[in-house]
């Protein structure tokens, strides 16, 4: 099968042919309609995790059709759409998965990094880990539900309620306003500094306000997430949100934070982060997306292309999500 590989930190991803893995037990093979390009994939094709071993198949945003199942599967049958996230096996032993933060597993491995990803053909993947994908989604739509929608719901319910700031109006961000909106709530849209395109499309997605991340809301907010890779955006969101609020960082990677002023966090204002998801974020997030008719904008791209695809995100020339179709 074709797949498109990360061979060393910072270099191109290369156009390789490797075998089709049958699944073990409590695998399913998958077929890959879709696979979403997320922000995370980018760090990782430029080193900026820990260490792994090259070469690896990046991807974690997969829609998918079950063509073939282990022993022990019970959850799906063949010919079933699936969705494959980022989380991809915990050690359900741990402290953390005890106390159900599998999200934190210390032996946790995830799709499209330490795991086979979704840049390629077929996948084979844990199906305790795989979600149901609402039908009224197509293919390409439903890709960016699987980390941009999951991780990114994640921060939204670890940011509270009231009026919420979105630095970096992107995949995640473009999905969240609408979910936000839905629930009646102001959203305030923060872009890189003079991108009227970035600020149209956000206001064309019914946010309250939308603007430079150097600009100040016209209001105090309740709460603010980070989805940029920035550090310096998390002073200044907090110094967008009123007393006791919370600003939450939401990306795998971020620049160092710069020094700020005491008084930016003082008034019980918080700074928390967000990692990774647990399958009862799937899930609660899977039923919210087929109740709430959320438009998910997308750019989609032949596999062979995934480097224009990285591109296009690195330099901010997407409006919503790349989608990678084999």
């Amino acid at each position: 099968m074709l797949a498109m590989r990360v061979h060393a930190a910072g270099a191109p991803l290369l156009a390789d042919q490797v075998a089709v893995r049958e699944p073990a037990a409590l695998q399913i093979l998958v077929r890959v309609l879709a696979c979403g390009v997320c922000r995370t994939d980018l760090h990782i094709a430029d080193g900026e995790l820990p260490a792994i071993p090259f070469p690896v198949t990046p991807g974690h945003e997969i829609i998918g059709r079950v063509e073939r199942v282990g022993t022990g599967v019970s959850r799906f049958r063949i010919g079933d759409r699936v969705g494959v996230p980022w989380l991809g096996e915990t050690c359900g032993v741990c402290s953390y998965c005890r106390r159900g933060l599998e999200n934190l597993c210390d032996r946790a491995r995830f799709t499209g990094y330490t795991l086979e990803g979704g840049y390629a053909e077929y996948v084979v993947a844990d199906a305790r880990y795989c979600c149901a994908v609402p039908a009224r989604y197509s293919d390409t739509q439903a890709a960016p539900l699987l980390c941009a929608g999951l991780i990114g719901y994640r921060a939204y319910r670890a940011a509270g309620d009231g009026s919420l700031g979105l630095y970096g109006f992107g995949a995640a961000a473009h999905l969240l306003a609408q979910v936000a909106r839905a629930a009646g709530r102001n959203v305030f849209a923060f872009t890189r500094p003079g991108d009227l395109t970035a600020q149209e499309f956000a206001r064309g997605l019914g946010v309250t306000w939308a603007g430079g991340s150097d600009e100040r809301p016209p209001e105090p907010l309740d709460a603010a997430i980070v989805f940029a890779p920035v550090g310096a955006l998390v002073p200044a969101a907090l110094a967008a949100v009123r007393k006791g609020g919370r600003v939450v960082c939401a990306g795998i990677h971020m620049s160092d934070i710069p020094a700020f002023p005491y008084r930016l966090l003082w008034g019980e204002r918080s700074v928390c982060s967000i990692a990774n998801l647990t399958r009862a974020d799937a899930a609660e997030f899977m039923q919210l997306a087929a109740a709430v008719p959320l438009d998910p904008r997308v750019e989609v791209f032949p596999l062979r292309q995934a480097n224009e695809a990285l591109r296009k995100l690195r330099d901010g020339r997407l409006e919503g999500a790349a989608v990678l179709v084999p």
